[in-house]
């Protein structure tokens, strides 16, 4: 039996393990140690929603490698168009020459984002390249220098992306050189309103602040290049914004010539439900940042604009391994399993039944202080007390290593939320399981 069939987790030594620990030495060593790591995890192989350890514990992944891996991870179909590539090229360099991976997949992006209108593609090889690439594709245009970003964002840790991620100190703690000519402004984090208003009584103030006070005494809509937002913040904790938000953020970047920037990292390819998040909503971006799940885990990131923005000139901006073609043929792999096995229905189904079950959870554990999500990307915030709404990170914690012992990757976002981002190939009966050793785990936690 391969791990791919097996039920359920299969713990056969307490995590990590005597393998995971000497490996984790070894890491420790030589490895950077800016790099932050949720659990001890020394993973070897992986197969549909399972992940097995070095000492041969397998997990049931509810992280999709933050939201990597939404065909699963080594789906046959990907596997296949990858290997199948390798007897072709594995590098024509896209700065200098092309290849026939790089303009379907760009074609097919072209189709499959929000908006019919005539667009181009810019591939380089992460989300923070592809955040890169729009601040310069919207500068470009513009010849304008401002950029609104919104508090709780995260869009990448390059000098440029970095100056728009706000999801903690710790990212930009020491960096002088980042971009400047940024203004943050609050998200549509409705739970813990920085205007400490409640909705829907606030009318929608955190729009209207950037209207009435950004916009007219801070930066001049004039100077403005773009604002750029994720349609659900993924860092910050899985954060839903009233539905409302988006639509009024787009009317009032139409309205003052602003460019409008979706960044669907996290959110695209599928995951909420839908091809991209951007859709619930009915909005159509001027330009759309995508990668994690776009290559299912190979380095791949697009930027998409409407062709009339994306006018700079030969030279403006290149690299030399974005279009890779053993990459866009995985790319393309992707789309095609994303498409044929309807993936974003079953998100839509399964995540459905698993936001319900936590809400049914909330009823039973106080510590549940918020659930919220779309498809399969759900934020459970957790809490001491829910009149205070004082955070658990601490508790936390706990869980996601109560959880871990017990077989289940989980990830923390945000101040004390956990993000769950399973793959979307994900049943109910696998869903089930995760769901046992979640309020196992809470319980757990809440025994201390």
């Amino acid at each position: 039996m391969t791990i791919g069939e097996i039920k359920k987790p299969k713990i056969v030594v307490t995590p990590p393990g005597p393998k995971a620990k000497a490996f984790i030495t070894r890491d420790h060593a030589v490895t950077s140690p800016s790099l932050t790591r949720t659990a001890p995890l020394v993973g070897v192989e992986a197969e549909g929603v399972w992940v097995k350890d070095i000492d041969g514990n397998v997990f049931l992944d509810f992280s999709s490698g933050i939201a990597v891996t939404n065909v699963g991870h080594r789906h046959p179909k990907v596997v296949e168009a990858i290997k199948r590539q390798l007897d072709y090229a594995i590098h024509i360099n896209s700065c200098d020459f092309y290849t026939l991976p790089q303009v379907e997949l760009i074609e097919r992006l072209i189709e499959v984002t929000p908006g019919k209108f005539k667009k181009r593609a810019f591939l380089g090889n992460s989300g923070t390249e592809a955040v890169e690439a729009a601040l310069k594709i919207a500068q470009w245009h513009t010849r304008n220098y401002y950029v609104i970003a919104f508090i709780g964002g995260f869009h990448g840790r390059t000098m440029g992306s970095l100056q728009l991620t706000t999801t903690g100190v710790e990212a930009r703690r020491h960096f002088k050189g980042m971009m400047q000519g940024v203004y943050h402004v609050p998200y549509a984090y409705c739970y813990r309103c920085a205007f400490k208003q409640e909705y829907p009584d606030c009318g929608l103030w955190c729009v209207g602040y950037i209207e009435d006070i950004v916009l007219k005494k801070l930066c001049p809509p004039e100077d403005t290049a773009c604002m750029i937002v994720e349609p659900i913040q993924g860092a910050a904790g899985y954060i839903v914004p009233p539905d409302e938000f988006l639509p009024a953020l787009t009317k009032l970047c139409k309205e003052n010539n602003i460019i409008f920037v979706a960044d669907e990292v996290q959110t695209g390819f599928c995951r909420t439900g839908k091809w991209f998040a951007c859709e619930h909503w009915g909005i159509e971006p001027d330009i759309i940042t995508l990668s994690k799940a776009i290559a299912a885990g190979l380095p791949c990131g697009a930027a998409i604009a409407r062709a009339e923005i994306m006018d700079w000139a030969p030279g403006a901006h290149e690299n030399t391994l974005g279009g890779n073609p053993v990459v866009c043929a995985a790319a393309l792999a992707v789309l095609d399993v994303l498409k044929s096995e309807r993936l974003a229905d079953n998100a839509s189904k399964i995540g459905s039944y698993m936001l319900n079950r936590f809400k049914e959870m909330m009823d039973e554990h106080e510590l549940i202080g918020d659930v919220r999500g779309k498809g399969l990307m759900i934020g459970i915030e957790l809490v001491r007390d829910r009149k205070t709404r004082e955070p658990a990170r601490k508790e936390r914690n706990e869980l996601l290593t109560s959880a871990f012992k017990r077989g289940l990757v989980l990830l923390g976002a945000g101040v004390s939320s956990i993000r769950l981002a399973p793959p979307l190939i994900l049943t109910k009966e696998q869903a089930d399981v995760g769901l046992q050793i979640f309020e196992e785990s809470l319980e757990e936690v809440e025994r201390k």
